[in-house]
């Protein structure tokens, strides 16, 4: 390999650098270089996720540097260097390896936003074990199913969720992070007493770029959860995301809000910012308007990451509109990022006039991490509503059902091309639950339409589809031309069977607190829809709820909603 590399340029990103051009950026795209620009001459350092995520900041003499800020429920704020950070995962490393864990080995955590947790994870990967996320939420199928799939080795819980595993630790050693008293009434390894016992120093386990250092589960909408095995040839992917879709940089004060039991949080929440040697903040207390506001204020938050909801949230509560030039001033919000659903322009505008800040949309899956993203570092047109353009290092295109390649402006599936993409990592699933190439594409399951600026807009997964009186009509359009009405906090679109046009759309739609539904609430959102939209896509049923079902990491399940309309 190649040794003549240059500093890691990272270090040298400064809040007033210009955003490169985004096509002279993407048709330039060298693997090397990227591998230059994020190690540096210590190349081999990417053949351990800890040591590119931790140590070289220690080596390299930025082990001082603040890696994380939490708070807790109490609004205790906890800071830990790299250098801390190097010691407590050096410690628990060595705790691991005294429980028989192997290079390969899965380790578990079921716990809230915590530094433990952080440690946890920076430990497994030391060992080159392979993390594997446990989302607070999840109930004893959940996972049983995910810890026989991946013959989990070692979970470390807290009181408050260990009873979930109370039939399911006989194949697994547990670690209770919490009181002495509360391991010995389970029996289990007590945490802070097990690692307090271990060396504060271990060598780093060198693997390579294949060899898996993430576990993940796909959310599973349809059908049981498919394993997905993230190797570590993601990082320079990862790398490319926070660098120049988020555009993080040395000075940032970086809050990703979304929870490391999936993939955007573990993503890019904790892999992505340490992997660039930049602080990242956790807030353990659960979503609230208020809080978030708060959270932004006590700690400067300048560049952020959530999802459209919690923006839509954030909206409809009020509490950033009251003492607008008060709050506005209070807050130090450089740029946004959201993901996970389509950002719509009602939000978008929403953000820069109460946040003051561009939001960007960006589209990723569990299996591929981010693929199409407005670029705040990278500088191209992207109109509010599209997914963005192809991140660099991966070549898209639209397919019809035929594997035939759609001209712009016709709507079908989203696939990557392998052969192109040379920041493309994900060689299939965990299990092999389901094939997921068909010759040299990746099928990622969604509708989307190219627009010939190069940009992408998404029209629903390809189930989701309606098609009524021969028209496809994508979901995600008709929710939020919904969302557009004054009245409406969120919506859902499905199809409902019709004999005369095959299928009609019915609207599930959650209403802002106080407001009541009727039938001239119905007749305007239909007539908004027919209006912004077209006349075959409104919805000719509405129907008001109180809540929509969604999956952990907050995506609409809408084969729940189509069952509901058929009984």
């Amino acid at each position: 390999m190649n040794t003549t590399f240059q500093t890691p340029t990272i270090i040298d990103v400064g809040a007033t650098s210009a955003p490169k051009n985004y096509t002279d950026y993407y048709n330039n795209f060298d693997m090397e270089s990227l591998l230059s620009e994020i190690f540096g001459k210590h190349i081999d350092d990417r053949l351990n996720a800890y040591m590119a995520c931790c140590g070289r900041h220690v080596r390299d003499g930025r082990g001082d540097n603040i890696a994380l800020v939490h708070e807790d429920t109490t609004s205790k704020v906890t800071r830990m260097s790299f250098a801390e950070l190097d010691i407590a995962s050096a410690q628990v490393a060595n705790l691991l390896l005294s429980y028989g864990v192997q290079v390969g080995d899965q380790v578990a955590t079921m716990l809230p936003r915590t530094p433990e947790l952080l440690i946890v994870v920076l430990a497994t990967w030391r060992i080159g074990a392979v993390y594997q996320p446990l989302f607070t939420a999840f109930g004893y199928d959940s996972l049983k199913y995910r810890m026989d799939k991946a013959n989990t080795k070692v979970v470390f819980t807290n009181q408050e969720n260990r009873d979930k595993f109370e039939d399911l630790a006989e194949q697994t050693k547990m670690v209770l992070v919490g009181s002495a008293v509360d391991s010995q009434t389970w029996g289990d390894e007590h945490y802070a007493e097990s690692m307090s016992a271990q060396s504060k120093t271990l060598e780093p386990v060198s693997l390579n770029t294949d060899a898996p250092f993430l576990q993940m589960f796909t959310s599973g909408t349809v059908g049981k959860s498919k394993g997905v095995s993230v190797p570590l040839a993601a990082l320079s992917a990862f790398y490319l995301y926070m660098r120049y879709a988020i555009d993080l940089r040395e000075d940032d004060q970086y809050w990703n809000m979304a929870d490391p039991g999936w993939a955007y949080g573990l993503y890019y929440a904790i892999t992505g910012p340490l992997l660039l040697g930049i602080t990242t903040y956790f807030n353990e207390a659960g979503f609230d308007a208020i809080n978030t506001r708060d959270f932004m204020v006590r700690h400067q938050i300048t560049n952020s990451a959530s999802s459209p909801t919690a923006f839509r949230m954030m909206k409809s509560s009020g509490v950033f509109e009251d003492d607008r030039d008060d709050i506005t001033s209070k807050l130090s919000l450089r740029c946004a990022n959201s993901a996970g659903e389509t950002l719509n322009t009602e939000v978008v505008n929403w953000v820069e006039t109460y946040l003051e800040c561009q939001v960007k949309d960006q589209y990723g899956q569990t299996e591929t991490g981010m693929t199409c993203c407005a670029h705040h570092a990278l500088a191209h047109e992207c109109p509010n509503g599209s997914m963005g353009m192809a991140l660099p290092g991966h070549t898209l295109v639209v397919l019809d059902d035929d594997m035939n390649v759609l001209p712009d402006g016709e709507q079908g599936q989203l696939a990557v091309v392998v052969s192109q993409s040379p920041a493309f990592y994900f060689r299939g699933y965990s299990w092999n639950e389901k094939q997921a190439f068909v010759g040299d594409y990746y099928l990622t399951g969604d509708v989307v339409e190219r627009h010939s600026d190069g940009s992408y807009w998404f029209s629903g997964r390809d189930d989701d589809i309606i098609i009524t009186a021969g028209y496809r009509v994508g979901p995600t359009d008709v929710e939020n031309t919904v969302l557009e009405h004054a009245a409406v906090a969120e919506s859902a679109a499905v199809g409902v069977p019709d004999k005369v046009r095959g299928h009609t759309i019915k609207s599930y739609v959650v209403l802002k607190d106080g407001i009541i539904g009727n039938d001239d609430t119905t007749k305007e959102i239909q007539e908004l829809v027919r209006k912004r939209l077209s006349t075959h896509a409104y919805p000719r049923e509405v129907e008001f709820v109180t809540e929509l079902p969604k999956t952990p990491s907050g995506k609409i399940q809408r084969f729940l909603l189509r069952s509901l309309s058929l009984a």
